[in-house]
């Protein structure tokens, strides 16, 4: 599990413009790395257009934004479009990062049990320590208690 002060793992994925993503190329910068269920679902698209409308902000903080899914890369490039997001969506469809992170968990819905990601966001910060973990979080909320987790 991945705990807050620790270093946060790194890992490379590839990105929705097909390119492959490290942790560690954004080393100097913040990096607010999320991680959420499925493009285009209600709760997703709340999280993803949060941060689109408050992107300005988490430029002034210099932040870099990664969304983290077992989406494909096409599923992302839709999302994308469809709601004008400004940040790159990462592809991890064997869920091995989720799994480094510790946000693949079994879960429950309509009484089935499955796995999938919890939706989490790790703030890291320009050393690449985790400045904060946030588990289990809230997708109406979510861009605003990430942007104070910049701003501490």
């Amino acid at each position: 599990m991945v705990e807050e002060g620790g270093e946060a793992p790194d890992f490379e994925l590839t990105s929705d413009a097909g390119e492959r993503v490290s942790l560690s190329q954004f080393r100097g910068r913040p990096v607010v790395l999320y991680f959420y269920p499925r493009d285009d679902t209600p709760g997703c698209t709340a999280q993803a257009c949060g941060i689109r409308d408050s992107y300005d902000e988490f430029g002034e903080h210099r932040a870099v934004v990664l969304g983290v899914s077992t989406d494909d890369e096409s599923s992302h490039v839709k999302f994308k479009q469809k709601y004008g997001l400004p940040f790159t969506l990462l592809s991890d469809p064997d869920h091995e990062v989720a799994e480094l992170y510790g946000v693949w968990k079994e879960k429950t819905y309509g009484g089935k049990k499955y796995w999938g990601v919890e939706r989490s966001t790790f703030v890291i910060d320009e050393d690449g320590r985790v400045a904060k973990a946030m588990l289990r979080v809230k997708p109406d909320t979510h861009a605003e208690k990430v942007l104070a987790a910049l701003a501490a």
